[in-house]
């Protein structure tokens, strides 16, 4: 989120909040070797799905609420919905205090990570950052969303 324009949308810290967690939902390295191995500064994959819906209640209602405000069209929270669909459907089944393994072998896994590399993928595009790199800490992206 580096090259992230964070003033061109008019709720950019929740956008934030929504792109870290589908960074981190949409990258299998990155869950076996920080989530899995119990990285420090990354949080878990519950503590990424509640980024992805605490402010934005998109548990409750389709991000397409949000278009022109934390969203730039409709394509963008068409994936998003998508996404949260699949991961909260894991996590009602597996439960939300379950460890991640749990989440990595669901049967279900594979298809919300490729759903959340959609979602990820279409706004670091609209972004103009490079969906490829690794996530970054929940230390930088408190960083970057702090309130100046």
């Amino acid at each position: 989120m580096d090259g992230m324009p964070l003033n061109d949308m008019p709720w950019w810290r929740w956008r934030a909040n929504v792109r870290s967690a589908l960074h981190m939902l949409s990258d299998p390295v990155f869950q076996q070797e920080c989530w899995l191995a119990g990285r420090e500064g990354f949080g878990d994959v519950t503590d990424a799905v509640y980024r992805l819906v605490e402010d934005t209640w998109l548990d409750n209602w389709s991000a397409e609420k949000y278009v022109g405000t934390i969203f730039r069209d409709s394509g963008e929270a068409a994936l998003v919905d998508v996404a949260v669909l699949r991961v909260l459907r894991i996590m009602h089944q597996v439960g939300a205090d379950a460890p991640v393994s749990a989440y990595l072998e669901h049967h279900g896994w594979p298809e919300a990570v490729r759903a959340a590399r959609e979602a990820h993928v279409r706004l670091a595009a609209g972004d103009g950052d490079d969906p490829d790199v690794p996530p970054r800490s929940l230390g930088i992206l408190a960083g970057l969303t702090a309130v100046r």
